[in-house]
């Protein structure tokens, strides 16, 4: 479950230079459009890490007792320890020699090129379009500079760890510079912890069918290290349709030495599932927003869609099944949805959700607050399902209470705190609310559950069937209690319209000095 804390942000606190370098990166962008730059930074952010790795075993063999025993330019002993091979032609210390010559593009490209032929799981992943004439190569030798400053002055292992923090924070500045766009690849880091918080995926296999850049799979290797677990307790597996972002997923895997079967390619879940026979213990997803071209009507007789035939205007209720078709026995499911897809009744979503209801598989619904994302200001909610709600493990091992015939809603709309003028983030403090009031109503938490008006309710079946079997929060959990302040009503009107009649006094006042002023100056009113 979430740490408490005052801090502002949901996660650790930033390095103190990640703004700053990205301020410096964005400067050497000039008209490049951030959909396209986000490549060219984080490939070479991508490079830097490899070579850092590299560089770090390297100078091992060399220096220590087991270089009598070992070639440090033999491929062999660094892939034995899960180390990509960096040929000397991809070593950064190659790059930033040349970083001011012309043909830096080209080098640049066949180092990518040689890293793939060397490592054969990074095989069609890295960007190698560098040399293209678009793309100013004063700047680039510029940026390669700029990037090669990342970790210096540091030991080689946190080196790598910030090499990790500055290509997370570069994802979800690419995706705020691009808007809708970066919606495609990025999830707020707040709304992921929220997810994995959740979830507590301590052990098991882990899937997301819409993965984006990996940010979900991350998360919860967080989460098994910070719960003295270790990584490699959870298995990964992912599918991406969009072949840019199923490569950004690779690299920022690959970068933080997460292994993940992500598929040899990009393609779509609903259409080419490549993890047809995966039956996951956690599914964490994004899936796109009231997407209304998935090909639907190509799909009307799969059998994913156990609830019910989804619309083919709206793929909500089409990812929603696609997951529970992928849990396994005992597995749970957090993702997001638009909040209309807790309402609407039109095309049979209506039906598939009281059959959901009725099956008794919703385990919590959270409706969020506005503003979280970048893509969208369409609110949102965060599901739960859960194929066994009667028994089962949660948060390290710890056993759950039988949840059988009731649904949690928790209405968390009203936290967050705005981070710049458009985006809102949670707190420290709010992510340990949610996650706390589930922890404590599943069973697993360190505290008791009690509803909360205005903030939480365990409803019964039978509530959510006299509500038509609709699931948004406000329904259930009522208003906030506000409260009494011990002033009787009576004082208190007596006390305010006198207050109000003084204010209108010093209204009209204002008012008639600003009416003699103009009339003074020539344009009375």
């Amino acid at each position: 479950m979430a740490k408490k804390g005052t801090s502002k942000t949901s996660d650790a606190s930033p390095l103190g230079f990640e703004a700053k370098l990205w301020q410096a990166a964005d400067k050497l962008r000039n008209n490049m459009d951030a959909a396209e730059y986000k490549h060219v930074v984080l490939g070479l952010i991508f490079l830097k890490y490899v070579s850092d790795a590299f560089e770090e075993f390297h100078d091992r063999l060399i220096s220590t007792e087991i270089a009598a025993e070992a070639d440090p330019e033999d491929p062999d002993e660094y892939r034995a320890e899960n180390i990509f091979w960096v040929p000397p032609e991809a070593r950064w210390s190659t790059l930033q020699a040349h970083a001011k010559r012309p043909e830096i593009g080209k080098i640049i490209d066949d180092a990518m090129v040689a890293i793939e032929r060397e490592n054969k799981s990074l095989k069609a992943i890295l960007p190698k379009d560098y040399a293209r004439t678009s793309l100013d190569k004063q700047r680039l030798g510029e940026l390669v500079d700029l990037v090669g400053t990342i970790g210096l002055g540091q030991k080689d292992h946190r080196s790598k760890d910030i090499l990790g923090r500055v290509y997370e924070y570069f994802l979800s500045q690419f995706a705020s510079a691009e808007g809708k766009r970066g919606g495609q690849f990025y999830t707020p880091r707040s709304v992921v912890s929220v997810l994995v918080e959740m979830l507590a995926p301590y052990k098991g296999r882990v899937f997301d069918p819409c993965c984006g850049s990996g940010g979900m799979f991350v998360q919860s290797e967080k989460f098994i290290e910070a719960h003295g677990g270790r990584i490699g307790d959870i298995s990964i597996y992912g599918q991406e349709s969009n072949n840019t972002t199923w490569k950004l997923a690779a690299m920022n895997l690959a970068l933080r030495g997460i292994e993940a079967n992500l598929g040899k390619e990009n393609d779509d879940s609903f259409h080419r599932d490549l993890h047809p026979d995966l039956k996951a213990d956690y599914i964490l997803a994004n899936p796109p927003f009231n997407s209304s071209d998935w090909g639907g009507e190509r799909l009307r007789e799969d059998k994913r869609w156990v609830y019910g035939v989804p619309p083919t205007g709206n793929a909500n209720y089409a990812w929603v099944q696609n997951f529970i078709y992928h849990l396994a026995p005992n597995g749970v499911a957090g993702f997001v949805l638009a909040n209309g897809s807790l309402s609407s009744n039109q095309s049979n979503e209506g039906e598939i959700r009281k059959s959901m209801v009725e099956a008794d598989i919703v385990d919590c619904i959270v409706a969020m607050p506005g503003q979280l994302f970048y893509s969208t200001q369409i609110p949102v909610s965060l599901w739960f399902v859960s194929r066994n709600k009667k028994n089962g493990k949660g948060v390290e091992g710890r056993p759950l209470r039988d949840r059988s015939g009731e649904i949690l809603f928790i209405d968390a709309r009203k936290l967050g705190f705005m981070s710049d003028r458009t985006h809102r983030d949670l707190s420290v403090d709010d992510l340990a609310r949610i996650t706390d009031t589930y922890h404590n109503w599943r069973g697993d938490g360190t505290g008791t559950y009690e509803d909360v008006q205005g903030f939480c309710k365990s409803a019964k079946l039978e509530e959510v069937r006299s509500h038509g079997h609709v699931l948004t929060p406000g329904r259930y959990v009522g208003a906030e209690e506000i409260e009494d302040d011990g002033e009787p009503f009576e004082e208190k009107m007596k006390r305010l319209t006198t207050q109000l009649n003084e204010q209108f006094k010093e209204s009209a006042r204002l008012e008639a000095e600003i009416r003699s002023n103009l009339s003074k100056l020539g344009y009375g009113l």
